[in-house]
């Protein structure tokens, strides 16, 4: 069971850090600047935990499994720190952001799951949909 919870937990703590912590780029600083920072920052942590993880093995030879998805991940998550960049730029609020950006995750994520990896859609999962979009009326009423 720990093994199920806890990187669900880790997930939870590093999106509150992280929205915390990209509400608080300074306005002023170029946001590639800021994604070249902290890219840098998670390059050294990631070859680090890479060395303390690993036992010995050879990270050029892991980097050498890569695939296309490992590519179009770092350009994707660079979309994504971006977006939430720029929306906190035009004055998003961190109590609602990530709560409409999510909602609207998970919807699409339902589509993909059906047409892309052929999983079943219930109705409990419409009726979730219809509550998603219902909340995302009810949290961005001013």
């Amino acid at each position: 069971m720990f093994n199920f919870i806890w990187p669900l937990a880790v997930i939870v703590l590093s999106n509150v850090v992280y929205q915390i912590c990209t509400k608080g780029i300074p306005p002023e600083m170029n946001t590639y600047a800021s994604m070249t920072v902290t890219y840098g920052v998670a390059t050294i942590f990631s070859v680090l935990a890479f060395f303390v993880t690993s036992r010995g093995g050879n990270l050029f030879r892991e980097i050498s499994l890569a695939n296309w998805a490992t590519v179009i991940l770092g350009i994707v998550i660079t979309g994504l720190e971006v977006g939430f960049i720029f929306a906190y730029k035009a004055g998003w609020k961190v109590s609602t952001l990530a709560t409409v950006a999510n909602g609207l995750l998970s919807i699409a994520l339902i589509f993909v799951a059906v047409i892309g990896y052929h999983e079943s859609i219930s109705w409990s999962k419409i009726i979730g949909v219809l509550l998603c979009l219902a909340g995302l009326w009810f949290i961005n009423r001013q």
